[in-house]
């Protein structure tokens, strides 16, 4: 069994960090905002999770002030949009460095729907969207972490079977590490508690 402390791991066994690799895989965090000057912006985030639900709240993770945990703090909404293996490529299209104020739903050609509580719009192509009202911010290092109530729920209902959600049939995908490794959700299997 290897040990190391983060910061002086063995380079030559290990020379791509794995801590990402480690935690996974993690949902991915597609963040919609809204600039101030009414800028519309959609990116992933690596590190997005639900940390309650009663309230639902979630929560992205922006390594430093990007636009995504600037808007959201500056009009205090965002939304979160489910990213399924259909959607993978256009995902992944608004991840590109553009410049402030581009559209990454135009560069993507992603179609824009209206949230009914919260000014960002929605990805129209998912078949889940969290309305999110900014609840708390965190500053951790150079990370800002942007926690949100969820307000609003859409979901597609081609995907309600049974009276669930049928995740597997969605296959969401999921960042597992390093610079570009994905996981899909393909099956479930059901463990009930004790």
């Amino acid at each position: 069994m290897v040990f190391y402390e983060p910061e002086h791991r063995d380079r030559d066994l290990l020379p791509h960090d794995p801590f990402k690799a480690f935690v996974a895989p993690r949902p991915i965090g597609w963040v919609s905002t809204v600039g101030p000057d009414g800028e519309v912006n959609l990116a992933p985030y690596s590190y997005f999770n639900a940390v309650s639900d009663k309230p639902p709240t979630v929560m992205f993770s922006s390594d430093g002030p990007k636009d995504s945990a600037t808007y959201a703090q500056a009009c205090e909404e965002f939304v979160w949009n489910m990213v399924t293996f259909d959607l993978r490529e256009a995902m992944n299209q608004t991840s590109a460095a553009l410049p402030r104020g581009e559209s990454e739903f135009e560069h993507a050609g992603l179609e824009m729907a209206a949230s009914r509580l919260v000014k960002p719009p929605r990805v129209a192509a998912s078949p889940v969207a969290f309305e999110c009202r900014v609840i708390e911010r965190v500053q951790l290092a150079h990370n800002i972490v942007t926690f949100g109530q969820v307000v609003g729920v859409h979901v597609d209902e081609r995907h309600i079977v049974d009276g669930r959600f049928d995740t597997a049939g969605v296959r969401p995908i999921a960042r597992c590490g390093y610079r570009g490794d994905y996981a899909t959700v393909t099956e479930l299997f059901e463990m009930i508690r004790p």
